[in-house]
Formats: C-alpha cells, structure tokens, sequence
C-alpha cells in the first residue's frame, strides 16, 4: 500500500536579481566614452504547478527547500544580465498553499497544469546607464539587484473525488468501493483497515462515470482530533456527494441509527457546508439474516427524528459481498452528480491573488528604530533593508545616493527627535555608520 502524506511543510526561495553594472566606454575612437554598465537579469521565481500523475505529497518529505537561481550580473557595454529560468515545482492536484506563518490561502491549485507564482524573483539592478543625467553624464552608481521572496509554506492535500463513502470502520466501505470500482483496497476484518483514502473511478453505463473515495475511518470527537478524523475530514470537504454506509447486520454489535447521528454530528462539527452536499444512506450487508429487521428499525428511529419539514433521506438496500442492490443506488449516485455543483473550499477573497510586482511595497512604516545594548541606534523594517541590500557599497557615489534616500525617508529627523547625537553609531544590520547632525 503506497504511503499517502497529508501536509508538507517547505520553504521556497526565489532567485536574486542580477547586480548592475558600472562601466565606461572606452573605445579608441569614442572620444566622449561614457556610462556603459549594463542591468543585472531578472532572478528566477518559484512557480507550483499541478501534475495529474501525482497522488500524494511525499516528495516534499525528503525535499523541503526549493531555490530559484540568482540572474546574470549587468555587464560592461551596456550588456543586460541574462534572467534566470523559473523553479517548477510539480504538486498533486488539490493541494492547498498556505503561508506558515499567517494560516492565510495563499492558492488552492484544483485545475489540470494550473499554476501559481509562490515567490516572485528579484528584479536585476540597474546598470550605471541607468543614472546618467545633463548634470552628471558619468556616473559611478549602480544598484545591487533585488533579493527574491522567501516563503515558509504549509502544502495541504485533499483528495479529488466526487463521491466519498462515509462511515465507522468495519462497515463494508471497502469492501463495496471493490466491487463498484478499479480499486483493490486492503480489506480486513478488523477496526481501522483504511488509514489512507482508496480511490476508483466508477462506471456507469456506457458513458458516465465518476470518482469515488473510501475515506479513511471516523470516531467520535474527529473534528477536535481524535483518530484519524482530522485527515478524515479534510479529504471529504472536496467531495459533492455523500455515501453514508451502514452495518445493518449483528456481527459488530453497531446500533446503525447512532451511528448515522455520531457520523453527521462530526461532519457538521468540523465544517457545516459539509452537511449542504447530497447524502445517501447505504443500506449495507442486507444479505445477512437479521438485516431487514434492523433496517425497518433505523428507519422508525429516523422518521421520529426529522423535523416538519424535512424530508426522508433516501436509502439503498444493498449487499457488498453478493453486490446485489448497487445497479440503482450508482445511477442515482450518478443522476445526483449532474445535479450538484462543486463546492468551492475557500472563498475567492479568502484566497490573496497577488499581481505580480516587483519593487518596494507600501507599508505603513518604512523603517523602525531601536536602541542597541551599547546604545547605538538600529534601522530596521523591509523597505530600508531592502534597499541597504540593493546598495552597492563600492562606489562613493552609490553611499551618497543611500544617504539621501534616508533622509527623503525622514530617517535623519526621526533620529534627532528620538536624542541621536553627532557620533552616535546607527546599524542596519551588519552594517554600522555615525550620524552626524
């Protein structure tokens, strides 16, 4: 039996922009010269992509970083860098993303060859033809390129069936999956045989057919945990139709209308649209003796139990061992499937569609400032280090021009209102300068 994996935790690094170059013409016969330092390329992103030939998450057990490549430096002239390729990173279809650190959706990646952008490659720094201006037509700046996006996710599989079986262990789920399907589950006359969801493609007819799942066995007090019920219920959620099976023989000692209640009572417990998907009731092991006595019982007990005004569930009377009964009950399956749409998991303002954009994003605050043990002043916050990192320090030019873009930030005020004095040593993280008043 393959191992099936639920969650992966990974973390995915988009590539470095290539630096900018600073450079000068300097042919024989250019008497002017001039800048010739050329863009650093484009750093690769991290791009998931679904893969209908995977099932499960496993390759992500023994890989758990993912890295872009860095693009090309600029050149001398004017000669862009080369952008690196794109990071592929095939995932089974179904998988969620989410951001480890926020549980926020991030994609929910369900289509055939979808793709989605995980972490945006850094833009390449400019070149020293970037900065030429009327009053300095030669300049010896040039930028670092933009660092990539690092990302902690959290991958979540849920299994893509139409119709899943539902039901405590031991009630013939697989046993009936078997002889619908082209599956070949494990089958045991013990509790618990199903610890990963079987699936099998159901035929119908000559045309018709649909996937079915027999999902892994439900205890009481699933949805807070207990068993095996949290995996249990994350793979129903994709499922549009219930098949809620029941032992109507003596052979477990089940009452098969609590069983039904505790069932229902767990899927509305771990998320209430689960109850909003067709469910029919799956008489089973009606070949058994005292079958039908028990079955006119559960239906006495459930037809006390509805309200005014609802309806009777349908039940199917059918026998997984002698496979009489599952003509009627897969075309009704079949006719209910046309009926009912597919159940979006989240909705689409839960999921952050970020456009692609590469540069400094708003934020509220720029930078921060703190005091060191020593006393010294600490700069900090994405925008500034950000661009402390596209700073190449080589140049003079280049640690004039990071020195105004502090000030147009408001960073010399704020330290004087907060007591800097002439001297003091300001950090932005290993790097350490003096204010100067």
């Amino acid at each position: 039996m393959s191992l099936f994996l639920d969650t992966a935790k990974i973390e995915v690094k988009a590539g470095k922009g290539g630096d900018g170059a600073v450079a000068f013409r300097r042919e024989k016969y250019v008497p002017d010269g001039g800048p010739a330092g050329g863009d650093g390329g484009k750093g690769g992103s991290v791009i998931f992509k679904v893969d209908e030939g995977m099932s499960t998450l496993m390759d992500f057990r023994y890989n758990r970083i993912f890295r872009a490549k860095a693009g090309e430096k600029g050149m001398n002239k004017g000669m862009h860098g080369r952008g690196a390729e794109d990071l592929i990173v095939r995932v089974p279809q179904g998988t969620t993303v989410k951001d480890n650190e926020t549980g926020n959706v991030l994609a929910d990646l369900i289509e055939k060859d979808q793709e989605f952008v995980v972490a945006k490659g850094g833009r390449g720094g400019r070149g020293n033809i970037r900065f030429a201006t009327p009053r300095n037509p030669a300049p010896e700046v040039a930028e670092n390129g933009e660092p990539g996006e690092d990302k902690i996710l959290l991958l979540e599989l849920r299994v893509l069936a139409d119709v899943g079986l539902v039901g405590f262990p031991s009630v013939g789920k697989s046993t009936l999956l078997s002889v619908v399907s082209n599956a070949r589950p494990k089958i045991g006359a013990y509790h618990f045989t199903t610890i990963t969801p079987n699936i099998g493609m159901v035929q119908v007819g000559y045309g018709d057919s649909f996937v079915m799942a027999d999902m892994p066995g439900l205890i009481e007090g699933a949805h807070s945990g207990a068993g095996l019920g949290i995996q249990f219920l994350r793979h129903i959620e994709r499922t549009r139709v219930l098949l809620h099976v029941l032992d109507m023989s003596e052979l477990e000692g089940r009452d098969p209308y609590e069983d039904y209640k505790t069932i229902n009572d767990e899927l509305e417990s771990y998320n209430l649209r689960l109850m909003e998907r067709p469910q029919i009731i799956v008489a089973n092991k009606m070949d058994m003796p005292e079958a039908p006595e028990r079955l006119a019982e559960f239906k006495e007990k459930l037809a006390a139990d509805l309200k005014d005004d609802e309806q009777m569930p349908e039940i199917f009377e059918v026998s997984g061992l002698t496979k009489t009964g599952l003509q009627g009950l897969l075309a009704r399956t079949s006719e209910l499937l046309s009926e009912t749409p597919e159940f979006l998991l989240y909705d689409e303002d839960e999921i952050a569609n970020e456009a692609a954009y590469y540069g400094f994003e708003e934020e509220e605050q720029p930078f921060s400032v703190s005091r060191d043990d020593d006393g010294g002043w600490r700069l900090s916050g994405e925008k500034i280090e950000k661009l402390f990192i596209m700073t190449n320090f080589d140049h003079d030019e280049s640690v004039m021009k990071f020195a105004r873009q502090l000030r147009s930030m408001g960073v010399d005020e704020t330290l004087r209102k907060m007591g800097a004095r002439d001297g003091d040593y300001v950090r932005i993280r290993k790097f350490e300068f003096e204010f100067v008043d």
